[in-house]
């Protein structure tokens, strides 16, 4: 069973002086956001594709890494995980690296295996999957609670 999610992008005009939005109908997350060639290349106010695939990759390596560590016996406190996406524009402008910070709280776990459930997550989320092409790091650091 597939489950399927949707997302609506309308633009007008050209790359440069064109603008877009974004709309997500059955969560209303976002409902005509704005979007255009400065708030992706520049510091416009509005969002971009980067910024929604560093969203997406932080919500789902995050939530896949619950699922790892409370499976290995290690519910736990609290995960934070920040994800940075970068865009190169040299040769063309293309997705260039993804940094993943986490900073977490799981009683009972030692640093090996911490270690290990978080690259776990990194390799294998469903969006670590489908960014495959893109190098990505991992920041992971257990504070104790």
């Amino acid at each position: 069973m597939a489950i399927s999610r949707h997302a609506i992008a309308r633009w007008e005009g050209d790359l440069k002086n064109g603008q877009g939005d974004l709309s997500t109908p059955a969560s209303g997350l976002m409902d005509n956001t704005g979007y255009g060639f400065n708030s992706r290349f520049g510091d416009a106010r509005g969002t971009n594709p980067e910024e929604l695939i560093a969203a997406a990759h932080a919500g789902c390596f995050t939530m896949y890494l619950s699922n790892v560590l409370a499976e290995a016996g290690h519910v736990p406190t609290r995960l934070e995980t920040r994800c940075e996406v970068d865009l190169s524009t040299e040769g063309g402008p293309s997705l260039s690296e993804i940094r993943l910070t986490l900073e977490a709280e799981v009683p009972g776990i030692d640093e090996a295996e911490f270690q290990r459930c978080a690259a776990d997550a990194r390799d294998n989320c469903p969006v670590s999957k489908a960014l495959q092409a893109v190098p990505k790091s991992l920041q992971a650091t257990l504070r104790k609670g």
